[in-house]
């Protein structure tokens, strides 16, 4: 009896068909990108100072240049290690009073100005942007700067939240059902992300979004990595997180023309509507349709195919099976993942290494967030280090292994990431660049653990891991 991978061979691996469903699933890779990391933009925290009633009306009456009047009305200027003091204090100071003069106007207050009063910020805070984000909007700085962090631990959250039912949804009625259902709630939550009232309705929808975009790109992950033969298996697989790395470059670049969050969130999320046009273009898994026994189907599919691919289907599609034990379990549960000792083993150190890179690969994306000093271009250079990561694997998994590309990328990830405790914040550069040398490593055992996971699961349990891990 012909298996998938028998009959793939056949009628094309990697055919002209699956080229183009393999583009067509590769923008639901893209499109998580600004749901991931779009906090770098999305959050972004600009320069501010306390806003203080009747300092614009003193300043427009003495002709101050604005560097003039952060001097004169702002306390802690120029003070490196008073940051806190310029973005969280103000002068307990009437600025209205008329005995205030244009030069030096505190003098008269007081000889030494250090001597003056500090009270926190009661007025709201001005921002020096030309563009907007959820903090220049929400006023999420100082006591609330906390509330920023919030806003990213939703999406983690819903990740998580999400990791419990998505799996079993794409293997219980399919990859394909799974892909539309969380594309739908991806869009319409993000759409009501950039239209959100206040702060507590964004969480709302931005930990609905994050619930079900991972499992939009798990479905598409898995949908096109077992639409395809053997042979080509791998390079798909790295090629559609090829396409997540294209999403963050795209991302920077649109963040830049769109400054204003709201615009740039609807920018991002409007286009994923489209993802509903999968139900015509997209076919659902043979390899799923035969684990759960609908043989008809997968056959119809794999007719398809070879119609696509200009080839002729062999005279034994008919008996066509999978190529896993037909006694083997069909009925998807988290408890597959540690059945047997060898599933244990591999769950628990494939979990491990999920969770300690999600970790890194994050902190280093937002780290070069916190420090640079052109947030666009810097955000872009450090994504751009993930395309030699990929052509790394693609040169050298078939002759190195798996094992030690894994062990040295995640080497390289932790020295960069201790070196970087002892570059000062004046090197920026050398900061930068080791970086994203960690960068470079943390994404290669990223994209690694993907292709190991396809290699070692079973069908029937591919998902579940899936979802398990890519929450971490």
């Amino acid at each position: 009896m012909p298996t998938v991978d028998d009959v793939l061979e056949q009628v094309g691996e990697f055919g002209w068909y699956q080229k183009r469903v393999f583009l067509t699933l590769c923008l639901t890779s893209a499109a998580l990108a600004p749901i991931y990391l779009g906090i770098v933009f999305l959050g972004f925290s600009p320069p501010h100072h306390c806003r203080s009633p009747g300092v614009s009306e003193l300043s427009q009456r003495c002709g101050w240049s604005p560097a003039e009047e952060l001097n004169y009305t702002v306390p802690g200027l120029g003070a490196a290690d008073e940051a806190f003091l310029r973005q969280c204090m103000q002068y307990e100071v009437d600025w209205n009073q008329s005995t205030l003069g244009c030069v030096d106007p505190l003098a008269s207050l007081a000889v030494n100005r250090s001597h003056l009063p500090l009270v926190p910020c009661q007025h709201g805070w001005v921002y020096d942007t030309p563009g907007s984000s959820i903090v220049t909007e929400f006023n999420l700085v100082c006591a609330n700067a906390w509330k920023v962090d919030l806003f990213q631990s939703c999406v983690n959250l819903g990740f998580f939240l999400g990791s419990l039912g998505i799996g079993y949804i794409a293997d219980r009625f399919g990859r394909k059902l799974c892909l539309l259902a969380t594309s739908l709630v991806m869009a319409l939550s993000g759409v009501l992300t950039a239209v959100s009232p206040d702060y507590t309705s964004m969480l709302l929808f931005r930990l609905l979004q994050g619930m079900v975009s991972k499992g939009t790109w798990m479905s598409g992950y898995t949908l096109i990595t077992e639409c395809v033969g053997s042979g080509y298996r791998r390079t798909v697989a790295i090629l559609y997180q090829v396409a997540f790395t294209v999403g963050l470059l795209g991302l920077s670049w649109l963040a830049y023309a769109i400054p204003h969050w709201r615009w740039l969130q609807l920018a991002v999320s409007l286009p994923t509507f489209f993802f509903l046009l999968y139900y015509w273009c997209v076919p659902e898994s043979p390899r799923w349709l035969l684990s759960q026994k609908r043989d008809t189907e997968a056959i119809k599919i794999m007719n398809h195919i070879a119609r696509k691919n200009g080839k002729s289907p062999p005279a034994d599609l008919q008996i066509l099976s999978l190529e896993e034990d037909d006694t083997e379990k069909r009925s998807p549960s988290f408890i597959d993942l540690f059945r047997t000792p060898n599933l244990r083993k591999h769950t628990c150190i494939l979990m491990y290494i999920w969770f300690s890179c999600a970790v890194v690969y994050q902190g280093l994306v937002m780290h070069m967030g916190a420090t640079s000093r052109n947030l666009y271009l810097d955000f872009f250079f450090s994504a751009l280090v993930e395309l030699p990561a990929a052509l790394i694997i693609l040169v050298t998994i078939d002759r190195a292994g798996r094992i030690y590309p894994l062990a040295l990328s995640s080497l390289v990830a932790g020295a960069a990431c201790l070196v970087m405790l002892f570059i000062s914040q004046d090197q920026h550069w050398l900061n930068i660049v080791v970086a994203c040398l960690g960068r470079m490593g943390i994404t290669i055992v990223l994209q690694m653990i993907c292709l190991v996971n396809a290699e070692l699961y079973p069908t029937f349990i591919r998902s579940p891991f899936y979802s398990v891990n890519r929450v971490l």
